[in-house]
């Protein structure tokens, strides 16, 4: 194939040829620009580029074959070597740490992707580009497309209570895009700190201070973030799970969202609403609307289809008062030129024609009979142990009777090939006043359902040295936040 390189020689220095060549290769292959697996040029090729004999280059490749840079792949020529070579670092202190290589990962965060209804986004993508008029292939509006924001906005409100005009709704890439251009915004309403829960996702907490905000870690308990810590810290904005709190599965209650809303008013601040997880809601207590209903000019709301469809497409969305909406809009437009038309086009077919509505409803069997599962296992083989939170979401979070270890459990687990987290990795910081007993958060969305029993009998051999040695007819205890028994609805009426 007729690939291209871009590189030079220079015959005015004792260097050979063959050496600049390998050194200008090299550079670039260490430096990131040809990543692993890049074709080449064929020898004959960029001889004729740079202009010297076929033989120089053919010699400047087998050197680097030789040292494992380049490899020859039969029929298709000359690539970087797909496997990195020693010293030639390519990662980034924002890549995830590596996860060892194991049979069962129980993590939370994973989305099920052959879940993805591909013959229904398909069918909407290919109408999306049937459709396409003159100007849709341009710079699509930095805050969407005109009718993918009309689509979300009236699914969210008959959804989840959200009350947000087109007009004030955004597309964003994803929900951490759209977080990040809220912090972007704030300080220009003096607001350079945000209180996060704790525990809550590192991912986000560092996100947040990687924008030049400081996050400051608040704590939670069976009701939510707690509001006193919460007006000691001075901050003005917070960020929430209300809905299902993240790890914990703890639900805001009534009480404490009014409370919220009152500290929102009282310091003139705002309240950041992640709606995560409440697709999936399987209690039986009704599923909470969101907070963003109960004062849109004190709550920006935000979510993606990373979790119910996949994360690859890259597609969220922000209800932001309308005060704020010119500001989040102008932080945008010195960041990016907007998401991809086609695919809002797409997705905004898919909401029109209900077939996300449709897809939910497929998934949320799977998903609740995976949970049925992980509770009997949980009964089964971790003796003591307690389910705290809502029957909702893609995890639960087990707590542990407190003379547990949690760390050497979680080690003895990855030792038997299950990969899990302990609660103290969602820990953000301690808290003097907040003690927490020993937990570990069981993700269950990517893990077969024929493998969830296997898995987790595999921690409960790690776990067995600690289980109480009395007697435990009923096994582990399955109880709410409130202490109220855990009970999951064979069918969950959630539109």
């Amino acid at each position: 194939m007729p690939w291209h390189l871009t590189i030079s020689v220079c015959r005015d220095v004792d260097e050979p040829l063959s050496r600049q060549i390998q050194s200008a290769i090299k550079e670039k292959i260490r430096n990131g620009v040809l990543l692993p697996g890049v074709p080449l040029p064929s020898s004959r090729l960029l001889a004729r580029d740079i202009g010297v004999s076929r033989s120089v280059v053919v010699e400047a490749y087998e050197q680097m074959s030789a040292e494992g840079y380049l490899e020859a792949v039969q029929g298709s020529g000359t690539r970087v070597a797909t496997r990195p070579v020693v010293g030639v670092d390519r990662g980034s202190g924002l890549d995830e740490p590596t996860a060892p290589a194991v049979r069962w990962d129980l993590r939370v965060g994973a989305t099920d992707v052959t879940n993805f209804p591909l013959q229904e986004w398909l069918s909407c993508y290919q109408r999306a580009t049937q459709s396409l008029g003159a100007n849709d292939l341009s710079y699509p509006p930095i805050t969407g497309i005109p009718a993918l924001r009309t689509e979300l906005a009236s699914y969210l409100g008959r959804v989840r209570g959200v009350r947000v005009e087109p007009a004030h709704t955004m597309v964003t890439m994803g929900f951490a895009h759209g977080l990040g251009l809220i912090c972007r915004t704030l300080p220009t309403v003096g607001i350079d700190r945000i209180g996060v829960e704790n525990p809550g996702s590192g991912k986000q907490f560092h996100f947040i201070r990687s924008t030049g905000m400081r996050a400051v870690p608040v704590p939670v308990d069976a009701d939510g973030v707690d509001l006193d810590a919460l007006a000691r810290s001075g901050v003005r904005a917070v960020l929430i799970t209300a809905a299902h709190q993240f790890p914990t599965g703890a639900t805001m209650s009534l009480e404490r969202r009014q409370a919220l809303l009152r500290w929102a008013s009282d310091v003139d601040g705002i309240i950041i609403e992640d709606d995560y997880d409440t697709e999936f809601w399987f209690d039986q207590r009704e599923r909470p609307p969101a907070i963003q209903g109960s004062d849109p000019e004190r709550v920006v709301y935000g979510g993606s289809l990373s979790k119910v469809l996949a994360p690859g497409l890259r597609l969220g969305w922000l209800a932001v008062p309308e005060w704020l909406f010119g500001a989040v809009e102008r932080a945008r437009a010195t960041s990016d030129q907007g998401s991809d038309s086609i695919t809002q086009l797409a997705v905004s077919e898919f909401l029109r024609a209900g077939l996300l509505d449709r897809h939910l409803r497929r998934l949320r069997p799977r998903y609740r009979s995976r949970l049925e599962t992980v509770v009997q296992a949980v009964r089964r083989h971790l003796p003591g142990a307690s389910i705290r939170g809502a029957s909702a979401g893609r995890h639960v979070y087990v707590e542990l009777p407190h003379h547990v270890d949690e760390a050497a459990v979680v080690d003895g687990a990855l030792r038997l090939s299950v990969l899990l987290r302990g609660g103290a990795h969602f820990r953000l910081a301690e808290t003097p006043r907040l003690t927490t007993p020993p937990a570990l958060v069981i993700g269950y969305s990517a893990v077969r359902p024929s493998d969830i029993n296997e898995a987790l009998a595999r921690v409960g051999e790690s776990y067995a040295r600690y289980a109480d040695p009395r007697p435990n007819r009923n096994g582990a205890s399955l109880t709410r936040s409130t202490g109220q028994p855990l009970r999951i609805p064979r069918s969950a009426a959630v539109p």
